[in-house]
């Protein structure tokens, strides 16, 4: 099999909003909510086939500095549905933010939107 991207860390400002968010809203599974030490805990939420996110609490001011701007003012991460519509109400009647109307692209159908903290992400349905 070789090696592959498991796990990606986005810092948060809250573990409990987060894991709120990602699960009710993004209807992500949590896969462990560990406790370590000095109040830090093990978050991880997805899918258990596919990438996952680790949801790690800034600490320190420079980790505070990137929280919702992981990709600077770019796409961060992607969202893939296999039913657009559907997922985009969902999302939105969570209350989630969208930056754009949803459009057709040749390879998806797509809308930008940020998670809880401001970074941006794309919905997306693949045409492919």
């Amino acid at each position: 099999m070789g090696v592959k991207i498991a796990t990606i860390t986005l810092l948060v400002h809250d573990y409990d909003a987060a894991i709120a968010f990602f699960t009710t809203a993004l209807q992500l599974q949590l896969l462990s909510d560990t406790p370590l030490d000095n109040n830090h805990r093990w978050v991880i939420v997805g899918q258990p086939e596919g990438v996952q996110l680790r949801l790690a609490k800034a600490t320190n001011p420079q980790e505070q500095a990137t929280v919702g701007r992981q990709a600077g003012s770019g796409v961060f991460l992607f969202l893939e549905t296999d039913d657009f519509w559907r997922d985009y109400q969902h999302m939105q009647s969570h209350g989630v933010t969208f930056c754009e109307q949803p459009r057709e692209e040749p390879y998806a159908t797509v809308a930008v939107f940020e998670d809880l903290c401001g970074n941006r992400w794309d919905l997306l349905q693949s045409k492919v």
